[in-house]
């Protein structure tokens, strides 16, 4: 039987939605912050398949097609920014100035750490774009000189991380705005911080939504700077 569903191309894909699906069942019952359905589903995929022996390759044959429909889902997200338009004009430069600012100290965060424990340059540009989309994320860390696993892996924990931490940050802080909760998601763990931002409300959702693609497009021009002074 175990043969049967692992032969099958679509095994990685369907495997893939059924291990979300009970994350999303356990946080819905218990509501905890740490159940996040993606790091639920990404610890079910590797736990089933060390136990399993099955292939990583058996797996991804069938999972590579769910990566198909990254570029519509993010492009439905710009629906709650179009119905949110004009918060977005009401509070333009406050927008601008925050992620802007989030996205330069990101960098330094990021130095700050790499040089405290002294690890090399490659280590260090895959990991400057992290807090971004990975299609975005993968390009500048090429253009760096980064290695593409590491970034993908830097992108994977700064999302879920994310999403798992910034309710706590966000309660912690008494951050009651939606403009801010909704930022705050977008800028630091992309689309996956989106879809916490989403549980909080439509502004949220616009907001993170928008600060996806702002952030993207500014640590396209500001990490290649920080990076030149290293």
């Amino acid at each position: 039987m175990a043969n049967i569903l692992t032969d099958s191309i679509y095994f990685g894909m369907f495997f893939s939605i059924f291990a979300f699906w009970i994350g999303f069942q356990i946080q819905k019952k218990w509501k905890n912050p740490f159940l996040n359905p993606m790091l639920i589903s990404v610890v079910l995929i590797i736990s089933t398949l060390l136990v399993t022996k099955i292939p990583f390759s058996t797996y991804q044959n069938g999972a590579k097609y769910l990566s198909y429909f990254l570029t519509p889902v993010t492009v439905c997200l710009a629906v709650p920014l179009y119905k949110q338009i004009q918060v977005l004009k009401d509070n333009l430069v406050a927008v601008l100035v925050s992620i802007g600012i989030g996205c330069i100290a990101h960098g330094i965060i990021v130095i700050g750490i790499m040089t405290a424990f002294h690890m090399d340059h490659a280590l260090l540009y895959s990991l400057l774009p992290k807090s971004i989309t990975t299609a975005i994320a993968l390009g500048v860390s090429a253009e760096l000189g980064g290695i593409s696993g590491i970034t993908v892996i830097g992108v994977m924990i700064a999302g879920i991380g994310g999403a798992v931490v910034g309710p706590f940050v966000i309660k912690l802080c008494h951050i009651e705005e939606p403009v801010a909760q909704g930022l705050a998601f977008g800028s630091a763990s992309h689309a996956i911080g989106t879809s916490k931002a989403i549980e909080y409300g439509e502004i949220q959702a616009a907001m993170s939504s928008l600060a996806i693609v702002v952030t993207g497009l500014m640590t396209v021009v500001i990490v290649p700077i920080i990076a030149s002074f290293l």
